[in-house]
């Protein structure tokens, strides 16, 4: 409970701080005394308060919850992946999951899904669908004799990573040019501000996924010992493997289908939480939640204000973050197995 609370406390600190940066200078003070005055009463617009609470509310507010909900689940994602394939090097962006969710939102874009009246909720699951997809063509591909090696599954992930970009980039040649602009600058991972709408729906799909993803906590430190000794002990391996995909597409969809394709989050962070708090499910869980909420918050403040008023994707940040530590996971393993 402790480690919670003081997660916690470190994550509304670094939002407090997100706010603060921008084109618009609004200090912590003035930031905090609007969301005081605005926060209970449920007002949004801001318009009575003039224009920093306007800017503060409809700008900079949805983008720092969005931020916190895509890291989150991603993490989230990466925690899960690596309990199940026993492999530090886990992730949805690596395994494919992500590039074939970012396959689904752009079909579903290029079908005019997203102009639809039922867009907000058809669009995090289409990215589902292809993500759903994506996960079960690796385990297809790579499982042998029922058994999965791990390394032939990440060499699948990186082949469905290039066949998914291929066909991503046919469907931006075949869509208006405005449109394939768009969608090329939201596939290196860009968090925009959405509306408060669109933040609903994309946490009922996060509610649902990291609900059942913590009912099986339990289930996911004994499968850590391995298959067989989770056999065992009474865990039904196959059964909660299916549910772990699922919820791992589900999850990875939803936030693919509001923030693109933001890499290393779901790999750096749970190994990171893993190395300080333990490999306690119950723990590492929430916790890796929230550290990664907090890690894309700030990387999403660097990428909007180093080179203020521009910004850039954040997906270049992580990717600049995360890829060193990759390959540092790499070589670690290849000199364990040395």
């Amino acid at each position: 409970m402790a480690t919670m609370l003081g997660l916690l406390a470190v994550t509304l600190a670094a939002v407090l701080v997100s706010l603060r940066f921008g084109a618009e200078d609004i200090g912590l003070i003035e930031a905090g005394e609007i969301l005081l005055k605005t926060l209970p009463t449920g007002e949004r617009s801001g318009e009575s308060l003039g224009t920093s609470s306007v800017i503060l509310l409809q700008v900079r507010l949805p983008r720092v919850l969005l931020a916190l909900m895509v890291g989150g689940a991603l993490a989230t994602v990466g925690v899960v992946l690596q309990a199940l394939l026993r492999n530090p090097l886990a992730d949805p962006y690596v395994l494919g999951i992500s590039s074939g969710a970012a396959l689904g939102a752009a079909v579903a874009m290029l079908l005019g899904v997203g102009g639809t009246g039922l867009g907000l909720y058809a669009m995090p699951f289409c990215a589902f669908a292809g993500g759903l997809l994506s996960i079960l063509l690796a385990y297809r591909i790579a499982v042998s004799y029922g058994r999965l090696p791990v390394h032939t599954l990440l060499l699948t992930g990186v082949i469905l990573n290039a066949v998914f970009s291929a066909l991503i980039m046919f469907v931006t040649s075949v869509m208006d040019p405005n449109r394939s602009y768009a969608l090329l600058f939201w596939l290196m991972g860009m968090l925009t501000s959405p509306s408060y709408s669109a933040l609903g729906v994309l946490a009922l799909y996060l509610t649902v996924g990291m609900l059942v993803l913590a009912a099986h906590s339990s289930a996911l430190n004994v499968l850590t010992l391995g298959e067989d000794s989770a056999r065992s002990l009474g865990v039904e391996v196959e059964q909660v493997k299916k549910v772990i995909f699922i919820m791992a597409a589900l999850l990875t969809g939803a936030v693919v289908s509001v923030s693109g394709v933001i890499g290393f989050i779901g790999m750096v962070i749970p190994h990171a939480v893993r190395m300080v708090f333990g490999a306690d499910h119950r723990l590492l869980l929430p916790a890796s939640a929230l550290v990664g909420g907090t890690s894309l918050l700030v990387a999403d403040t660097i990428a909007r204000s180093a080179f203020a008023p521009g910004e850039i994707p954040v997906g270049v940040v992580t990717a600049l973050v995360g890829g060193p530590f990759f390959i540092y996971l790499l070589m670690r393993r290849r000199a364990g197995l040395g």
